[in-house]
């Protein structure tokens, strides 16, 4: 079966730009801002909750500020048709892996990886390298972002406005 997208309305669509752009925001704050008391904000997230349609909280820190200055998008081409949870098993070995999807083309995955330096980014391709099924790997280092709001900026995203 199919997943099934619970229906938004425009409340916990503002409920969610409001928490995305600060996730401590209080629901006394958001309900201020949109209308709603503090119980009916909370009565919204804890069904956005349960419905998936909120899956966590986070912080986000600038990777600069740990120390993992150097930044890379590399394509990972696998022998054969790797299965997709074995390639998330791989990227999740590597903490130097902050993201993983497969793609469409040539490639069979694209990671994103942050390392401390230009050494530090050559060990962890050379393990992921090591993997048996990986044949070759493409990468690609960042140098600057463009979008400063971006989340690999280190900044919040704001979701788009329409349904």
């Amino acid at each position: 079966m199919a997943y099934q997208q619970p229906a938004l309305d425009d409340l916990d669509r503002k409920i969610i730009a409001a928490l995305v752009a600060n996730a401590r925001t209080s629901f006394t704050e958001i309900g201020h801002a949109i209308g709603l008391s503090a119980p009916a904000v909370k009565r919204r997230v804890d069904r956005m909750r349960e419905t998936e349609v909120i899956t966590g909280f986070t912080t986000i820190v600038q990777p600069a500020a740990l120390g993992w200055r150097t930044e890379a998008y590399v394509e990972v081409y696998c022998d054969g048709a790797a299965p997709p949870r074995r390639l998330a098993e791989v990227a999740r070995n590597h903490p130097e892996v902050v993201a993983a999807v497969t793609v469409t083309g040539e490639a069979d995955a694209l990671l994103h990886i942050r390392a401390a330096d230009i050494g530090h980014f050559e060990e962890v391709l050379e393990r992921i390298r090591a993997e048996p099924f990986v044949t070759r790997t493409n990468s690609f280092m960042a140098l600057s972002h463009l979008l400063p709001n971006s989340p690999e900026a280190g900044s919040p995203a704001t979701p788009p406005d329409t349904p």
